[in-house]
């Protein structure tokens, strides 16, 4: 049994679709663990690039087993519709198991999101108001709706009305218009039976895999800076997109997971409010802005960007249990006289090396740099660590030294064939 989990270690949009797709065609199963569809993976392979929101990415090869999993929330209509936009575009053999335990974002999940974020005004979290935060307060309030409810009809029934009419005051008290008991169900019922062939419990599923020695990957959604525990609170996710949640999200034990590959850009990029230290604007913004192509798979929202940050690099590495890097984007960085990395924070004028609890105190540090030459050459056809100039191999170099781990892919465009893997680990 070889297991792998795949973590964002920035705020997200690091590129983990593509990691996920190339590792996955080594893989029996691809595990999608958290999250929903308020994250969303690029992958491009033969001229063509898909944008999933939802569905794991190894959907491509029909050998691959695809796990929606337990820690999800799952929006049944925009699952169906990725399904459906995948099929018409001839991806029609596939293998999808989704949990009985996951729990499904519903309407008016949107609509609090919605109203939550107004409310907050020059506050606001800069959610992708798709209801991911509302579905899991209403998981750990108890009155969410699952999976398995929503494929039985008399359950879902049953489940709904209860839940609807505590949805319906609160609406109600926001001024958002209400819900119609029977128009809602008499939609989503529908979502349930075109999805149940699909249902299962995905944990003795994965129990068995595990007991055939199967290559199972795990891939994350967000990154470790926007985890729910130990991100830059309140500007988070709602839930925990690091190594350390997926056992409970997955609903296997602990000691099943072996290896963890942390998935960052060569330059740092965020999306939505929040502490950024290392961001830079102008017209070098702009540069690796639009050469890097930063704008965000579902909401298509401009991306923030900044140098590499190596402290908030190094804490995702022990929150994360990363013990393995993959470098991304690495030829947006070609062009460039200089190029900066972040290797410690000022903080009052004091130099510290980890990220500060409070947000106040975060958005107080600021970066000590320290300053690398760059290099002019186009590196998007290299296909070897040897073939690059010998400043981008000194980037390279530097980063395994600041983090203390080591760099086993980096990626020099898109495609499948211009990730170079340095060494085994999977």
């Amino acid at each position: 049994m070889s297991t792998l989990v795949i973590v964002g270690s920035q705020w997200g949009d690091e590129g983990k679709g593509k990691i996920t797709d190339y590792i996955a065609q080594e893989s029996n199963v691809v595990v999608r663990s958290q999250g929903g569809n308020n994250a969303g993976h690029t992958i491009s392979f033969d001229g063509e690039k898909f944008a999933l929101r939802t569905i794991p990415s190894g959907i491509f090869n029909p050998k691959i087993k695809n796990v929606m999993a337990n820690g999800m929330v799952i929006n049944p209509k925009q699952m169906l519709e990725e399904l459906e936009g995948l099929e018409q575009r001839g991806i029609k053999d596939y293998q999808l198991f989704i949990s009985n335990r996951a729990h499904v974002v519903m309407p008016y999940h949107q609509d609090l999101d919605g109203a939550y974020e107004q409310f907050k005004g020059d506050k606001k979290i800069g959610t992708t108001k798709r209801g991911i935060g509302p579905c899991y307060a209403d998981k750990a309030n108890r009155i969410g709706i699952r999976i398995c409810d929503l494929i039985d009809p008399i359950i879902f029934k049953k489940v709904l009305k209860d839940t609807l009419t505590i949805k319906n005051m609160e609406l109600k008290m926001l001024g958002i218009p209400e819900y119609d008991f029977d128009s809602l169900y008499n939609e989503y019922v529908e979502y349930g039976k075109k999805i149940k062939p699909f249902v299962c419990d995905t944990s003795l599923l994965l129990e068995e895999e595990i007991e055939k020695d199967s290559k199972i990957l795990f891939e994350g959604a967000q990154g470790v800076m926007l985890c729910l525990d130990h991100g830059t609170y309140p500007y988070v996710t709602s839930s925990s997109p690091t190594g350390a949640s997926v056992p409970l999200n997955a609903g296997i034990a602990a000691k099943n997971i072996n290896n963890v590959l942390g998935i960052c850009k060569a330059y740092t990029t965020r999306v939505g409010e929040g502490p950024f230290p290392t961001e830079i604007e102008g017209e070098l913004a702009g540069y690796i802005r639009e050469r890097g192509h930063e704008y965000g798979t579902v909401t298509k929202r401009p991306r923030r960007v900044g140098y590499l940050d190596c402290v908030a690099l190094n804490y995702a590495r022990r929150v994360a249990g990363i013990n393995y890097l993959s470098l991304m984007l690495f030829d947006v960085l070609s062009g460039l006289d200089k190029i900066k990395i972040c290797y410690a924070y000022s903080l009052d004028g004091k130099i510290i090396n980890t990220v500060p609890a409070s947000l106040d105190e975060y958005y107080r540090c600021k970066p000590i740099y320290l300053e690398m030459d760059g290099w002019n050459e186009d590196i998007s056809n290299v296909r070897s660590f040897e073939e690059l100039p010998l400043n981008a191999q000194k980037y390279l170099r530097k980063i395994e030294e600041l983090t203390k781990t080591e760099i086993v892919i980096f990626s020099v465009g898109p495609d499948r064939l211009q990730t170079i893997k340095l060494k085994e680990f999977f």
